[in-house]
C-alpha cells in the first residue's frame, strides 16, 4: 500500500517478478549488435532511426544508451540528434534496464526489532523507500533485506507483504518463506493484522471517530490520492482518536492523533485526515505545513500485532517515535 503504509493491496507477482524490460540477452558492454541502416530508411535523427530498427526498446532508453556512449555510428560515438541514413553502420551495446537490476542485494542500514524462522519485524527509518520503482531502482529496503537475508531471494517480493511510504517511519513485517507470506497476506486481507500509528495533525481534532471513504487516484494530480471523485476507488477505513492537543507559534493548533487501520490504501491516513480538515504536519502534498521543525510528514507506525505463522499465537511489537518526530513534539506546547 502505502503510505500509510501498510497495504493489503499487494502488488501482483507478475508486476514484480516479470519486470518490464528485463532481457537476459542484454549485457553491459558485452557483445555489440551491428545494424546497417536499410536503403529504404529515410534519413533522420539517430534516436528516431534506431527506435525503428530496434522496436523492442523504448526511444527514451535508446537515448540513454546514446548519451552514455553505448551507440556508435560508423565507428564514432553517436549523438542523439545527428542524422543517419541508408548505409550507415550503427553499433549498439545494449544495456540492462534499471528495473532489471532492481532486485540486487545492497548493504542498506535498517533496524530489526525481532525475527523468527518465519518473519522479520523491521523498524523502517523515514526516508527509506520500501520497494524498487520508478526513480528508486536501488537503495531500497528490499535491496537491504536481500543483502542481510540472502534466502529472501527465493520468496516473492523478498518477503515484503505490506509497505510504508518513504517518509513514514515505523514497523513492518517481512515473511521469510512463502508459507509465512501467504499466512500474513491473508491476515491483511481479513483485517486481523493490527496496525497503529501516531500522527501530528493541524488543528484540534475534537473527538474520536472513523473515516469510511474509498480512496483512489486524484484525477487532477497523479502523485496524489483522493476521496473526492477518485479514479478506481477502493474501500478505506481509518479509526482515529486525539491523544493530546497543543499549540505552536507560529503554526497554530496541533493534535497528536492515534490512528488504526482496517484497510491499507496508498496514503490512507494522510488522505483521510486531510479530508477531515486536519492534514499532517509537513505533508505538503495534502495541505500540511512545515511547522515546529517538521521536515517530513509526521506519521509513525508505532505498534504491530499479528498471528505468528509458526504457531506461537499473537505476537506484538512496538517502536518508539523516532528522534526527528520527538523534536517536533517537544516544540509544541501541549494543553491536554
Amino acid at each position: 500500500m502505502s503510505d500509510i503504509a501498510i497495504s493489503a493491496d499487494l502488488v501482483s507477482d507478475d508486476e514484480l517478478l516479470g519486470l518490464p524490460g528485463e532481457n537476459p540477452s542484454e549485457n553491459p558492454r558485452g557483445e555489440p549488435q551491428l545494424v546497417t541502416v536499410p536503403s529504404a530508411t529515410r534519413a533522420d535523427r539517430l534516436d528516431k532511426v534506431l527506435a525503428g530498427l530496434l522496436p523492442d526498446h523504448s526511444r527514451s532508453r535508446l537515448q540513454g544508451w546514446i548519451e552514455a556512449g553505448n551507440v556508435h555510428v560508423n565507428g564514432a560515438p553517436g549523438k542523439i540528434r545527428q542524422t543517419v541514413g541508408p548505409g550507415d553502420e550503427i553499433t549498439v551495446w545494449a544495456q540492462p534496464a534499471p528495473e532489471a537490476l532492481a532486485f540486487a542485494p545492497e548493504a542498506i542500514d535498517f533496524p530489526v526489532v525481532d525475527e523468527s524462522a518465519d518473519w522479520i519485524v523491521v523498524n523502517k527509518p523515514a526516508g527509506l523507500v520500501v520497494h524498487p520503482g520508478a526513480g528508486n531502482w536501488s537503495g531500497t529496503l528490499l535491496n537491504g533485506l536481500l543483502h542481510r537475508y540472502p534466502e529472501l531471494a527465493q520468496v516473492a517480493r523478498a518477503g515484503i507483504v505490506h509497505r510504508l511510504d518513504k517518509d513514514t517511519s515505523g514497523l513492518m513485517v517481512v515473511a521469510r518463506n512463502e508459507i509465512a507470506q501467504t499466512h500474513l497476506v491473508r491476515q491483511l486481507q481479513a483485517r486481523s493484522m493490527g496496525r497503529e500509528y501516531v500522527a501530528l495533525a493541524h488543528g484540534w481534532v475534537a473527538a474520536a471517530g472513523k473515516v469510511d471513504r474509498p480512496i483512489g487516484r486524484d484525477p487532477r494530480v497523479p502523485v496524489r490520492m483522493s476521496v473526492e471523485r477518485p479514479v478506481a476507488p477502493k474501500p478505506a477505513v481509518t479509526h482515529y482518536s486525539p491523544a493530546r492537543r497543543g499549540q505552536v507559534d507560529p503554526g497554530g493548533r496541533v493534535t497528536e492523533v492515534v490512528c488504526r487501520l482496517e484497510t491499507g490504501r496508498t496514503h490512507q491516513i494522510r488522505v483521510h485526515m486531510a479530508s477531515l480538515g486536519h492534514p499532517l504536519l509537513a505533508d505538503t502534498i495534502y495541505g500540511g505545513k512545515n511547522i515546529a521543525g517538521a521536515a517530513r510528514q509526521m506519521l509513525h507506525a508505532r505498534a504491530l500485532h499479528f498471528d505468528d505463522p509458526g504457531g506461537r499465537g499473537e505476537v506484538q511489537f512496538a517502536a518508539p517515535v523516532p528522534a526527528d518526530m520527538t523534536l517536533v513534539q517537544e516544540a509544541i506546547a501541549w494543553n491536554a
